[in-house]
């Protein structure tokens, strides 16, 4: 099946009329990590925190890699901010032996770019992916022309959330990863390289899910519990989709049947794949959703759980330019 795909998911609350500049400078979108770990002091993991400024996650891995002489697989961290961006987050270094902690600055030095280590620790296991509990945004949109309705709007969202969708970065650019996904599960190519398999794979999970939320948005039910729902925290879940029964059932089950069967062969490979099944909640809220406005700016704050992406709550705001 050869798919065209589309990101343009409804709104929850109808499309925005403002709009926007996102991201003109890197201290425009500030991201701290919140790990949630404690430390057991020993053990032959280095963890380091650190601040970046407009380098990808991957680079400083690599940089620490290189730094430490180790294998890249010996880097963990628990997920991948933004290079065009101001952000926080914690590494960890596989180092057999290590007793106590090296000199912050001296590595520092060793890095060519701007960057600062903000903190360290030494514990027992490698930082692995999606072990942090959240991320706390601090965000600047430029020149908004602030409608008469973004304050109501801002207020809905505070508190009824919004769409859980996947960020448009899940799905490479252009969309790319879903176009591979795609040609790979007809059997049109190969992907033999690991990571980009795993990349591969999650963006078509990840695409199917957000097709039965933009359902469920259009419906108007994608905040409220249907007949046959299971819910996660409290919300209708969607599925991300691997090996194993869906666990819905009546109207929901109908629903997430009629909007995936177009994707059968998707859904054979990823179970034969090995993956499975899971839900995810369609909702996410913005925790501590706070906003101010400043000349022709609006500036928010606020948290999102691992996972979670801060542009599927900025699209409910304005229209990014």
């Amino acid at each position: 099946m050869t798919e065209s795909f589309s990101l343009d998911f409804p709104y929850a609350y109808g499309k925005p009329v403002d709009t926007a500049r996102f991201r003109s400078e890197n201290e425009d979108f500030i991201v701290d990590e919140h790990l949630d770990v404690a430390f057991s002091q020993e053990g032959e993991h280095l963890y380091l925190q650190i601040k970046k400024k407009g380098e990808n996650t991957h680079w400083v891995a690599e940089q620490l890699a290189n730094y430490f002489q180790v294998k890249a697989n010996d880097v963990g961290y628990s997920g991948k901010k933004d290079r065009h961006a101001v952000t926080s987050q914690w590494f960890s270094v596989y180092l057999p032996g290590i007793r106590e902690i090296p000199s912050l600055t001296d590595i520092e030095a060793q890095v060519e770019a701007e960057v600062t280590l903000l903190d360290a620790a030494i514990h027992r296991q490698k930082l692995r992916l999606g072990t942090h509990q959240s991320n706390a945004f601090k965000i600047r949109l430029r020149d908004i022309n602030a409608s008469d309705d973004l304050e109501k709007r801002l207020q809905v969202i505070s508190e009824g959330g919004v769409p859980n969708y996947f960020g448009e970065q899940r799905f490479g650019r252009d969309m790319n990863n879903l176009q591979l996904a795609d040609e790979w599960f007809s059997g049109q190519t190969e992907v033999r390289n690991r990571n980009k398999r795993g990349m591969v794979l999650s963006a078509s999970r990840s695409y199917l899910f957000n097709l039965v939320v933009a359902r469920r948005v259009s419906l108007g039910n994608w905040n409220q519990l249907i007949d046959g729902d299971v819910a996660e925290n409290g919300y209708p879940s969607s599925p991300m989709w691997g090996r194993g029964r869906s666990q819905t059932s009546g109207v929901a089950l109908q629903v997430e049947d009629e909007v995936l069967e177009p994707f059968s062969q998707w859904r054979d490979v990823l179970e034969h794949k090995g993956l499975k099944q899971e839900r995810r909640s369609i909702v996410t809220m913005p925790e501590g959703l706070t906003w101010q406005f400043s000349d022709n700016n609006l500036e928010l704050e606020f948290s999102l759980p691992s996972g979670q992406f801060a542009t599927s709550v900025l699209r409910e705001i304005a229209i990014l330019v």
